[in-house]
């Protein structure tokens, strides 16, 4: 990783040192994070680096609450899961739970596979779910509601199968005949299916009207 700096002259505000705080977010977060340094020279220029050259930088913010940083509330993207679910006809509360699981509501979020964004979506399918920009969440919860839609269809509806094909590949379901007999998918079809069942409830309960499109767990 280069190294991230800046310089800013000592008299500037505080509300200026803020706004070169949520620039270095920017720039970090994008590939990769780490923690971020900063120290003042004698002439009382700021300096800012997440790869620190001398022992007078000292911790400015941890990697940890960058990560907190970028991610979204739950409710952030309820706007783009609802033209999801009407667009493709998939569960308001199914698409909510695989972002969920699946990047905790970090738009930059990237596995160690390279899937992106939001829904995590694998590089060989942007184009074709029309992604251009993964980390734009419309593209991608869009983008990834129509990947889950195509493997509901492919499994009858079936809600299980079509988290398993999405996790795995259909090719693995196919193979199997049936949820793959691999941990990590099982326990993802697990943790989703439990987020499903939990937001379902919590909109029976309160009374929510987001429409529900028909799907067989």
């Amino acid at each position: 990783m280069k190294p991230i700096s800046r310089h800013f002259a000592g008299m500037m505000k505080t509300a200026a040192v803020c706004v070169m705080a949520g620039a270095l977010l920017c720039l970090a977060a994008p590939s990769a994070m780490a923690d971020i340094y900063r120290y003042v020279d004698e002439q009382g220029v700021t300096h800012y680096t997440n790869v620190p050259t001398r022992g007078s930088y000292t911790l400015y913010i941890r990697e940890a609450t960058l990560s907190k940083k970028l991610r979204g509330t739950p409710a952030s993207y309820d706007t783009h899961i609802k033209e999801a679910s009407d667009l493709h006809h998939v569960d308001f509360d199914l698409i909510k739970a695989v972002i969920k699981v699946e990047s905790d509501f970090n738009p930059r979020a990237i596995s160690k596979a390279g899937a992106r964004g939001l829904m995590q979506v694998m590089p060989g399918n942007f184009v074709r779910l029309g992604i251009s920009d993964p980390e734009n969440p419309r593209q991608n919860i869009i983008g990834g509601t129509c990947y889950l839609r195509q493997m509901l269809n492919r499994f009858g509806g079936k809600t299980t199968l079509a988290l398993a094909a999405y996790n795995a590949g259909p090719g693995a379901v196919e193979k199997y005949n049936s949820i793959p007999p691999y941990e990590e998918t099982r326990n993802y079809v697990r943790k989703v299916m439990l987020e499903y069942r939990r937001l379902r409830k919590i909109r029976r309960d309160s009374g929510m009207q987001w429409q529900v499109h028909a799907s067989t767990p």
